[in-house]
Parts: C-alpha cells; structure tokens; sequence
C-alpha cells in the first residue's frame, strides 16, 4: 500500500468553522509580523498577497485588497488599479520561480461561486502544468502537493519583495 504524507492537511481538518470564526481569517493575517507563519507573502500599498494554506498546486496564491469588503465594486480606483498590479507581480513571481506552463486565475462572488471566503475578495492564482491533474485527482478525489509550503514561501518571497 502506498502512503500520501501530507501533515498541513490536518491543520485544515481540526480548523473551526470558518464561518462561525468573529475575525476575517485575512484581515488577522496582517496584524501580526510574523508573515513567514502566515503565509503572508507581500505587502502591497492597497493590497496584499498569501499563500492559500490548502492550495490546488503548488504555488497558489491569493491576492486581497487591504480594505475588507466582498467584492470589487467598492473599491476606489487606485485600490483597484494596484490589486491587478499585485496579481500582475505575483504572477512574474511564479514564472521566475516555477516556470508554470498556463495558470487560472479567478475570484468567486457568494457561496454558490464557490466562494468559501467570500466576506473579503480574493483572486486565486494557481499555477498550471501539464500533467498536474494526475490519476490521485481524478480517481481518489486527492491532489499530490510535491513541495512543502514553506520551501515555496521562500522561494518566492524575495522574487515578490524585489524592488520594481
């Protein structure tokens, strides 16, 4: 029998519900300094950038605007102009660091989108390569993660925090 180790599952499994959480899980996300333990990436002027804790592959990222809100008709222009800036140096990150062959990338609005999230938008980013969808996804409902999270955060976190 072959065995799947993939240990940052269980913090998922054992989290309290998301919904019944006071605090954006965002939002918390920045009033710490220990960016490194949150996965926070980069520190934009209106936005900002994390890892996704349970990502699709390896490489998913998520891109929020600073101002907690739902969706993207809110935000005032400048905001709006850097969330897309930010998406643009995230994704010049991950090619540097990755060489991805295509990406998807998408925000959801409400539950029924697929917004598990939706109180605070967020654009994914997911890095795509041919062959990712493997049998273990397709047959076990299971993505394999080949690199450990932190080993991309620090890949990547230079590549996102170089001067412009």
């Amino acid at each position: 029998m072959d065995v799947l180790w993939a240990p940052w599952r269980m913090e998922y499994i054992k989290s309290p519900d998301k919904k019944k959480q006071a605090k954006c899980v965002f939002c918390e996300k920045l009033e710490t300094d220990r960016d490194r333990d949150n996965l926070l990436l980069y520190r934009g002027t209106h936005s900002f950038v994390v890892m996704n804790p349970f990502p699709y592959n390896n490489g998913h990222l998520m891109v929020l605007p600073y101002r907690h809100i739902s969706t993207l008709e809110g935000l005032e222009d400048e905001a709006l102009l850097d969330f897309m800036k930010v998406t643009q140096r995230s994704l010049d990150a991950i090619r540097q660091a990755m060489s991805p062959e295509g990406f998807n990338i998408g925000i959801n609005f409400g539950t029924v989108a697929g917004a598990g999230l939706g109180e605070h938008v967020h654009m994914h980013i997911v890095p795509r390569w041919a062959g990712d969808a493997s049998f273990m996804t397709v047959i076990s409902e299971m993505r394999v993660i080949p690199e450990h999270l932190l080993r991309t955060y620090d890949t990547l976190h230079p590549l996102l925090n170089q001067p412009s």
